[in-house]
């Protein structure tokens, strides 16, 4: 029983430890890829801002940052749908380093975030 309570609190505490603090930065440089023709295309947006990109609309929310290590990682939050329609294809945070963790599901597009724009990478 008292081994059992050790582990629980050593989880527990480690949890705490294991979050990082995160920055937002004003944007995110984001890339698309056409799977038909091969063709790719970055675009570097703003936080707020809609871009075409190929046949798709992608809104960006927030690009968030880890605050000791800015060019570690990126969790961007986007709203995607394709150009011309309401229904949305996409909605909520993708990360930089695991895109297939959250990814767009189409079958021609795909979007993911390559990094934030900082104020180390401007």
């Amino acid at each position: 029983m008292r081994r059992a309570a050790l582990v629980a609190a050593l989880l527990a505490a480690t949890g705490v430890s294991a979050q990082q603090k995160v920055q937002s930065g004003p944007g995110a440089m984001l890339r698309g890829l056409d799977k038909v023709s091969g063709q790719t295309v970055d675009v570097q947006m703003q936080n707020g801002q809609t871009e075409a990109i190929f046949g798709l609309d992608v809104a960006l929310g927030d690009c968030r940052y880890p605050a000791e290590n800015p060019t570690g990682d990126a969790f961007a939050y986007l709203t995607i749908w394709e150009n011309g329609k309401t229904d949305q294809l996409f909605d909520g945070w993708m990360i930089a380093t695991a895109p297939a963790l959250n990814a767009l599901d189409h079958a021609r597009y795909d979007v993911w975030v390559i990094r934030c724009i900082t104020p180390s990478a401007d």
